[in-house]
């Protein structure tokens, strides 16, 4: 029986990132934070970690009220 290792070839497409993403029906983009926050109006909102770094487009629903758009 043959072990992972031995049987590992890399990829000979080289990894380019991930495209820029659009969400095209938000109000506004919002970047998390490397804690996982954004930040609205002075207010910090925790997201997650996983996402740091990303885009998010969110979309004012009602007076305070945001909902995250997802693909």
């Amino acid at each position: 029986m043959k072990v992972p290792a031995s049987r590992y070839l890399p990829s000979s497409r080289p990894y380019q990132g991930l495209p820029e993403i659009d969400y095209p029906f938000h109000d506004r983009d919002a970047l998390v934070t490397n804690c996982g926050r954004i930040c609205i109006y002075r207010k910090k909102i925790n997201i997650s970690t996983v996402l740091a770094g990303q885009k998010l487009g969110i979309k004012e629903v009602d007076d305070g009220i945001w909902l995250f758009m997802h693909l």
